[in-house]
């Protein structure tokens, strides 16, 4: 089962975009963004999932240059 993340900006708030992972991302990871801009995550957060739902919310944090 892979894992559906929501890449977000830690300077505004705002979604950039998603990814999947095959394994639940470590908190250093490093990735690319779909412009090319390598960034490092800031942190990794896991929510609790809706009620009557499996699938708990990914997000990871970034701040990308641009």
């Amino acid at each position: 089962m892979s894992i559906i993340a929501t890449i977000m900006n830690s300077a505004t708030g705002q979604p950039i975009q998603k990814m999947t992972f095959e394994r639940m991302p470590k908190p250093w990871v490093t990735l690319h963004l779909a412009n090319g801009e390598m960034v490092s995550a800031d942190r990794v957060a896991v929510g609790k999932p809706a009620p009557g739902k499996f699938v708990s919310p990914v997000e990871i944090w970034v701040t990308p240059k641009w």
